[in-house]
């Protein structure tokens, strides 16, 4: 009798995981980079702090992100599917805010 295999999950189209997202939307220069600051709690999804890189984000989702002496914060307007220019990502997202 062949052993079953559990079947995986599909990843759901409408929701990417957040170290992706940091690295697609270029706030992180490889996906090391961007699941440490993931890691690390510095990340706000909608407010709560972020500290898993596998937390799903999705359209409308609004994400606080510390860089440097600057906190961007920005609502999702497309989950993007690759790793595009950077004119292709900043389409992605609108800024809230920048500031220190």
């Amino acid at each position: 009798m062949r052993s079953k295999k559990a079947a995986e999950p599909k990843p759901d189209p409408l929701t990417l995981r957040i170290d992706k997202l940091l690295w697609y939307l270029r706030f992180a220069g490889n996906r090391t980079m961007a699941k440490k600051l993931a890691n690390k709690g510095h990340v706000r999804l909608n407010g709560r702090r972020v500290d898993r890189a596998h937390v799903m984000v999705r359209e409308g989702d609004i994400l606080t992100i510390p860089q440097g002496r600057e906190v961007h914060v920005i609502r999702i307007a497309v989950l993007p599917v690759r790793r595009g220019s950077a004119p292709d990502a900043q389409s992605c997202f609108e800024r809230l805010r920048t500031g220190q």
